[in-house]
């Protein structure tokens, strides 16, 4: 018989979009691909929730008060709570008003629901106001940096060029700013908007001061410029100051934000806040949120109706308050930075500034899931990997967030995930690889 062999199709890489070689987006996928080859390893990379209080009987617990909640406060019949929770949804969501009520309850905004957008993840809302703001090739982002490689990552999707702008200790270097704003206007180009972090940034872990939130407002003002505000780590500070969106009077802030930390990662519910108003060829105006809802239908449709309404549920059983729904993660979280900051200084003695001889310094954060260490060695992804194989832990090279000098030689260290033992423990494997990387195979003596 003769046999007869089929060709399969076959694609270059340089005929897809050109996103596809960005090592963007790669970091996320090689992360995950390193911790299943390692999976004893304990790691100090991944910036997940702490999963002990994760409850599978809480779900249909949440879906229940849900339907109550339809039923009796909105006065829904049965055929249309059950048509809410299990039919295609309207396209900005079904708990837009609870998401305006948690806004209000826990950090004091103010926001007409209409302009609440239901996303699929944070990611989805970065996309969306990234695809708005892109309309030819003059258009750039400005982000503080360093930056989450998501925000990158779905900037390259819409060819929009991110250009940095110097964060520093204070979370942002507001004359950098100033500078490259008319830098790229004087190159004929116009930033669209600064995407940024206030609080307890990832990756960095730092915290905008209250005069550093208003001077940046300030500057947006005068710069006819919008700020992007991340904030999916704010209810994880020791002391928690006003949003950007919060201080907002202007309407200068389009606000994103995520159930992943505060809710439940597994229900991929995030959300955006769009209340500028936009001005059609006709006279007419309307919110940023519908046009980005335009975007979102011909992208995901809508977010899932029962993901949104188990959110609501756990919002409703705690009066929209994810601050008292969170009171056992807030407190681990804290603890757990508290345990980490103090075994890396018994790890690494006077290590805030690197004098013990060591070379190992690190910032400290108000709070959230991470800090910076700097160390006196490259740290690229070869060495993730030794690290994983020779010692058995897990960081994430600051080189996926940030390609300054200074980012060569940084790594982030996470505490969401672990217990303040295994917190413990994994300083003692980073003393470990600090050691055998200065060569002498003896840890630095406490």
């Amino acid at each position: 018989m003769t046999k007869t062999v089929e060709l399969a199709a076959q694609l270059a890489l340089a005929d897809l979009h050109s996103a596809l070689a960005d090592p963007a987006l790669e970091s996320m996928n090689f992360l995950n691909e390193v911790a299943g080859r390692y999976p004893e390893a304990l790691s100090l990379a991944a910036g997940r929730p702490y999963e002990e209080y994760f409850d599978l009987a809480a779900v249909p617990r949440y879906l229940a008060r849900y339907e109550r909640y339809l039923a009796e406060e909105r006065g829904l019949t049965a055929d249309q709570v059950r048509r809410t929770v299990l039919q295609y949804g309207r396209t900005k969501g079904i708990i837009h008003d609870l998401v305006a009520r948690n806004l209000a309850v826990d950090e004091g905004i103010e926001v007409d629901p209409e302009a609440v957008v239901v996303t699929v993840g944070c990611q989805e809302a970065m996309f969306l106001v990234l695809r708005a703001l892109r309309t030819d090739e003059r258009d750039v982002l400005l982000a503080v940096t360093p930056t989450y490689v998501g925000l990158t990552g779905a900037a390259r999707l819409v060819d929009l060029p991110v250009r940095a702008v110097r964060g520093g200790p204070a979370g942002v270097d507001l004359a950098a700013l100033a500078r490259e704003i008319r830098a790229a206007r004087a190159e004929g180009l116009r930033p669209r908007a600064c995407y940024l972090l206030a609080d307890n940034s990832n990756p960095s872990g730092v915290t905008l001061d209250l005069a550093a939130r208003r001077a940046l407002l300030e500057l947006a003002e005068q710069e006819d410029l919008l700020l992007l505000e991340d904030n999916p780590y704010g209810l994880f500070s020791a002391e928690r100051l006003p949003t950007l969106k919060a201080l907002d009077t202007a309407r200068r802030v389009v606000y994103l934000g995520s159930f992943a930390k505060t809710g439940l990662p597994g229900a991929r519910v995030g959300y955006l806040v769009a209340d500028q108003t936009v001005a059609a060829p006709d006279g007419s105006t309307g919110l940023l949120a519908d046009e980005l809802a335009k975007l979102k239908s011909m992208l995901t449709v809508n977010t899932s109706p029962i993901a949104q309404a188990v959110i609501a549920g756990k919002l409703l059983e705690h009066d929209c308050s994810l601050l008292r729904a969170n009171e056992r993660e807030i407190a681990r979280y804290r603890e757990n930075l508290a345990v980490l900051l103090a075994a890396l200084g018994a790890a690494f003695p006077a290590g805030a500034d690197g004098a013990d001889g060591s070379g190992v310094s690190w910032n400290v954060p108000a709070g959230g899931f991470f800090l910076v260490v700097t160390v006196p060695f490259a740290v690229d992804d070869a060495l993730l990997e030794r690290s994983a194989r020779e010692h058995g832990l897990l960081f994430t090279p600051m080189r996926h967030f940030d390609d300054t000098p200074e980012a060569a030689t940084q790594l982030r260290l996470s505490v969401s995930l672990l217990t303040a033992p295994q917190v413990e423990e994994g300083v003692r494997r980073l003393r470990a690889l600090v050691a055998a990387q200065a060569g002498g195979g003896r840890p630095p003596q406490a």
